[in-house]
């Protein structure tokens, strides 16, 4: 019996800690101090863990809330937003609506069905590469404009 139970424990505690520096990241750059920081990771992590409890009760099965490590990749190589913090809080929001609402209104379920697995798939290479080559790109400068 413990077995199951163990296992789902380690499986959680790895796909959350997997992501958490990205998410931190991610908060930073958009403009968050270390305290707005923390504070959103809190929110966060608790309204993930609320909405896991609440599905999993009403649909009587495991069911487990995550945060998009794709979304946190654009987030975190997309840097400071014009509008500072609260404008990257009020976009988490409409974002999120935006999710519930493809989920309840089949149409739009629909829709992103349409966008072609290989159009979704260069759309997050295109975000992870962007993350990826973010640290080289501070330690190297750009070459200079007359270089060709």
């Amino acid at each position: 019996m413990m077995q199951p139970i163990s296992a789902g424990v380690v499986s959680a505690l790895v796909a959350f800690t997997s992501t958490f520096a990205v998410v931190l990241a991610g908060l930073s750059a958009v403009g968050a101090d270390p305290a707005q920081a923390a504070g959103g990771l809190m929110v966060v992590t608790v309204l993930m863990g609320l909405g896991s409890i609440l599905l999993a009760v009403w649909s009587r099965q495991p069911i487990t809330i995550a945060w998009s490590t794709p979304g946190a990749a654009l987030l975190a190589s997309t840097g400071a937003v014009e509008g500072g913090w609260p404008a990257a809080v009020g976009a988490f929001l409409v974002v999120g609506l935006l999710v519930v609402a493809t989920g309840l209104i089949p149409a739009l379920g629909d829709l992103i069905a349409r966008i072609p697995p290989a159009v979704a798939q260069a759309m997050l290479a295109g975000v992870l590469l962007q993350l990826c080559l973010g640290p080289s790109r501070q330690r190297w400068p750009s070459p200079p404009a007359s270089c060709p």
